[in-house]
């Protein structure tokens, strides 16, 4: 398959990724219409309400962050170039059924700019989508050998484990702040994780290149997760594509958050604000301008930059190429993002 017309345009925009090295960016953008064709071609079903409610998210688009780090990381080795591809689709299978699972968990009714599949017709079907999906990754895993498979399964379990220990909150002797640093690394930065490590590990790159690989994407999935808390409460509206005040809507403690109501003496009008969820657009608006005058949101940056930097530092013993380059310029944006 050639690649089409755009591909190149849309992989320069794709989450900060700077890349000047052009056969590296038609070697990852050919990989990323190979996953879309293997994506399509795995969720189709006889069964047309399967197929639809599967191919729902699947044809929505988004980032494919997961299967183009997946192919970036295979750049560090020259092993089994299909298998890599496999490895890409599952990794974002595996990404859009817990996306399925948590619009049932957040009662969302959008997602990527479409109905989700919950509001559109029930969670139930949101539910059980996302578990025809994972059993699909499971397949696709299957054929790589059994590494791989234990792998992703270790990886099923650290996604819900975090989702569950999200939920439940941290104990009465946990620190909130580590609770859910801990959490986000589980729910977001181990799926990244094993795309790095898949990459290189199905491309033969060696053991020290699949461990840096596997660090680097647990951390910058942290990181990624903290840049999203801070532009929910620190971008326009215009430049989110959405509503600021999310996770304040929903009753979700993020980051600056927690934070500001660490801080010695925290506001009282704050604390009582973030007690629960807001529905009312003038209180979160209110808790909005509280947390950008509170030093909540200046010390999630600060441990944004720690971790950017603790991904850089991964890289650091992988070799001098333009993937490398390419690794590093994500950790670069997701700092600029913020400011």
């Amino acid at each position: 398959m050639s690649v089409r017309d755009g591909a190149i345009d849309d992989l320069r925009a794709a989450v900060g990724l700077q890349i000047a090295d052009e056969e590296l960016l038609r070697t990852l953008a050919k990989g990323l219409l190979d996953v879309e064709d293997v994506l399509r071609q795995v969720v189709r079903s006889d069964v047309q309400a399967v197929n639809e409610a599967a191919r729902h998210l699947v044809e929505a688009g988004g980032k494919r962050f997961r299967p183009m780090f997946t192919l970036l990381a295979s750049q560090f080795g020259s092993g089994d170039r299909q298998g890599v591809v496999t490895a890409a689709a599952a990794v974002e299978l595996v990404h859009l059924a817990t996306l399925y699972h948590d619009d049932v968990m957040d009662e969302a009714t959008m997602r990527r700019g479409a109905p989700s599949v919950n509001a559109r017709w029930d969670n139930t079907i949101a539910i059980l989508t996302g578990d025809f999906l994972f059993a699909h990754a499971s397949r696709l895993v299957a054929d790589l050998g059994t590494d791989a498979a234990r792998i992703i399964a270790e990886t099923f379990g650290e996604l819900v484990t975090g989702q569950m220990r999200e939920t439940v909150g941290p104990g009465p002797d946990e620190d909130a702040v580590e609770h859910y640093l801990s959490v986000i690394s589980q729910k977001t930065g181990s799926l990244i994780a094993t795309a790095g490590r898949f990459g290189g590990m199905l491309s033969d790159a060696p053991d020290a290149y699949i461990d840096s690989l596997r660090r680097f994407g647990e951390i910058i999935g942290t990181a990624f997760q903290i840049s999203d808390d801070i532009i929910d409460i620190d971008s326009p509206s215009h430049e989110l594509g959405k509503s600021q005040g999310t996770d304040l809507r929903e009753g979700v403690r993020t980051l600056p958050m927690l934070y500001a109501l660490a801080e010695d003496k925290p506001q009282p009008r704050l604390v009582e604000l973030l007690d629960g969820p807001l529905t009312d657009d003038v209180l979160v608006e209110e808790a909005l301008v509280l947390l950008r005058d509170s030093r909540g949101l200046e010390r999630a940056r600060v441990t944004l930059s720690d971790y950017a930097q603790r991904a850089r530092t991964e890289l650091s013993s992988l070799p001098p190429s333009p993937a490398r380059d390419a690794c590093e310029s994500v950790a670069d944006y997701l700092v600029a993002r913020t400011r």
